[in-house]
């Protein structure tokens, strides 16, 4: 918002802050471990075709925004649990 007063803002010092996280319990942890860190090699993407049942894409795309990697992670999730099985 344009006409908003950002001072006291501006003027939270990093106690401040770090208060006010400490303080709201949805707020994430900030003091996690990243030792352990793993970064993930995405694959790349084949962009393609398919029918699927009309329930089935209706009940991933209801879920919003990223719905197809929703179910490419349903697929991904299939195919490593088969290669697991073999």
């Amino acid at each position: 918002n344009p006409d908003h007063d950002w001072s006291r803002f501006d003027a939270q010092t990093e106690e401040d802050i770090a208060k006010a996280v400490a303080n709201d319990p949805d707020a994430a942890p900030i003091d996690m471990d990243w030792t352990n860190a793993v970064i993930l090699d995405l694959m790349p993407k084949t962009a393609i075709s398919f029918r699927v049942d009309t329930d089935v894409y209706e009940f991933f795309k209801a879920k919003g925004k990223g719905f197809q990697t929703r179910m490419n992670a349903v697929l991904r999730a299939y195919v490593d649990h088969q290669r697991k099985v073999k």
